[in-house]
């Protein structure tokens, strides 16, 4: 199977499982398989194996505020897994796959054991970042129903961020800090900049409000 008729066998799957949100949906699941090709090539990591969990890894998402969202990289590797087996693709690389898909999750915190699970990872986090990240971010909070910021205390200066409770803290509880968890040095040199246009908007955002 070639890479194109993969990856269309994977988008035709998805396309018949709903969405758990609009920020995990199958435009996500593109930009994810795009930062993936980009790492993959820059790193030299095989792209029969990267290229169907990038596809893949978003296969059972479970809500950011369902007890279970540890397990659902676990759930989305069976899950894929049990597809892959089913088309035209080599078994032996299943598990490699599923492990890639595994590791990708930050709440999962399953350590990446290859050089393609350390890239789906990386490309997952890099778009939770910048200006797509941005508007992820505020889509999953409305979503959720939660005030965009603490009034006394927008910017997390005098309390810990809690991001269950004000959409901005989830900037100061996770994703200003996922630059320094890319596995990459092509990823992470992208998370900085990404994180700088985070940055840079919290300081309008601070100007406008403050």
């Amino acid at each position: 199977m070639t890479p194109r008729a993969l990856q269309a066998s994977c988008f035709e799957f998805l396309c018949r499982r709903a969405p758990t949100d609009a920020a995990h949906d199958l435009a996500h699941v593109k930009r994810v398989v795009k930062n993936t090709l980009y790492l993959t090539d820059l790193e030299s990591a095989n792209s029969d194996i990267a290229l169907p969990a990038a596809c893949l890894h978003d296969c059972v998402s479970l809500p950011k505020d369902d007890p279970r969202r540890s397990e659902g990289s676990r759930l989305a590797a069976a899950e894929a897994s049990g597809f892959l087996a089913g088309i035209d693709y080599p078994d032996e690389l299943i598990p490699e796959v599923a492990h890639a898909i595994e590791a990708h999750s930050f709440s999962a915190g399953i350590p990446c054991r290859t050089l393609e699970a350390r890239i789906v990872q990386d490309a997952d986090r890099l778009d939770a970042l910048g200006a797509i990240g941005i508007a992820r971010c505020f889509l999953v909070g409305g979503r959720l129903d939660r005030p965009l910021f603490d009034p006394d205390d927008p910017f997390c200066e005098h309390r810990d961020p809690d991001d269950g409770a004000f959409t901005v803290d989830h900037f100061y509880s996770k994703l200003l800090k996922l630059p320094g968890t890319m596995q990459t040095a092509a990823g992470r040199a992208e998370a900085e900049r990404r994180a700088g246009i985070m940055r840079r908007y919290l300081d309008d955002l601070r100007a406008e409000i403050l």
